[in-house]
This record gives C-alpha cells, sequence and structure tokens, in this order.
C-alpha cells in the first residue's frame, strides 16, 4: 500500500474503519499531528508576513518540517504492533512468551512515543502563534493547538496501554508530552475573548 499520506482521504477513513489492526490509534494520531502542523503552518505564514508580525518566519519551515515527520510516523505506525501480536501467539505456557511480549510492548510504544512528542511540539507552537496572530488568522492556529492536543493525549494513551505498570522513562516521557499539549491548549484558550 502507498504511504497514508499519498490516500485519498476517503480511502483513508475506510483503512482506519476496516476491521484490521492497522492503520489504527497511533497511525490516526499522526495524521491528526499532521493536519495541525498544516494549520500552524499557514497561520505562521499567513502571521510572519504581516508588517508587524511577532512571528518568525522560520515557523512555517519548522511546521512544514513536523508535518513530514508525523506523516512519516503514521506509515512506521502500521507494522509496530505486529511484533505484539506475534508474542501474543506464542503458547501461554511458553516460557519465553513473557519477556518477548514485554519486549515487544516496549519496542512498540516507540512510535506512539515519536508521534505524541511531535504533536506536543506543534501544540506549543500553535500556541505561540495563537497568543500574537491577528484575529483573521486565530481561529486557524487554535484549532491547530486542539488537534495537536487530541493527537498528544492520544497517541501518549497508547504508550500508556502498552507499557501498563512497566513505569520507565518513555513513560514519563508520553505524560510529559500530554501535559505540555494540555498547557498549550489552555494558553491558546485564554486568548479568545470573553464576554463581560
Amino acid at each position: 500500500m502507498p504511504g497514508l499520506a499519498d490516500q485519498p482521504l476517503g480511502r483513508l477513513l475506510g483503512f482506519v474503519a476496516a476491521p484490521d489492526p492497522a492503520p489504527g490509534g497511533g497511525s490516526s494520531a499522526a495524521v491528526a499531528a499532521a493536519l495541525s502542523a498544516a494549520l500552524l503552518g499557514m497561520a505562521a505564514s499567513l502571521e510572519a508576513a504581516r508588517e508587524a508580525a511577532e512571528v518568525d518566519a522560520d515557523l512555517a519551515e519548522r511546521a512544514h518540517q513536523l508535518r513530514a515527520e508525523a506523516l512519516e510516523l503514521a506509515d512506521r505506525d502500521l507494522s509496530s504492533y505486529a511484533p505484539v501480536l506475534e508474542a501474543q501467539r506464542l503458547p501461554a505456557g511458553d516460557p519465553a512468551r513473557a519477556d518477548a511480549l514485554a519486549a515487544a510492548l516496549t519496542e512498540a510504544s516507540q512510535t506512539p512515543l515519536a508521534i505524541a512528542e511531535n504533536a506536543a511540539e506543534v501544540a506549543e507552537l500553535a500556541a505561540s502563534v495563537t497568543a500574537v496572530c491577528k484575529p483573521a488568522i486565530r481561529g486557524d492556529a487554535l484549532a491547530g493547538v486542539l488537534f495537536a492536543e487530541a493527537a498528544t493525549t492520544a497517541a501518549a494513551s497508547l504508550v500508556e496501554v502498552n507499557l501498563a505498570g512497566s513505569g520507565g522513562l518513555d513513560l514519563a516521557r508520553a505524560r510529559d508530552a500530554r501535559r505540555r499539549a494540555q498547557e498549550a491548549r489552555e494558553a491558546a484558550l485564554a486568548t479568545l475573548p470573553r464576554r463581560s
């Protein structure tokens, strides 16, 4: 199958809805992160073009890099869970099963962890644009923050499911990404006008 980025939207949604393990939550979170990075890129480009812009022109390029990375992660996630399924097929009495499953779950967590960290950075950058952009762009930048926060939360939750009870640095990194994205969301929402 060609990469997920090369699929028409309707076909991509059909792949996700099909009764197959992939693409699943990880690839979907990565696609959402890519979409949020695209919104960030648009908002940053528009804001940087203004005469009195407070957004660095390099921000749109970083958004492009994050979008490309998220799409690569979406494709990588398609096969990241296969070793877990293979380990689960080992006989219940096989003495190697528990270690094989633990190792496979740890490895399967690497891609969703990378997705969570990618999306958290997008959320933070989009929140910084939301804070300074003109009102005509603010809604798009804010949408980028909200999509990125959702993508971060989804991907971090996959890490938590895979590593349930094991603790460790990867779990801490996933939770930190979620915290960063939530803080970005709160900061971005604070820019909305309030009625008195």
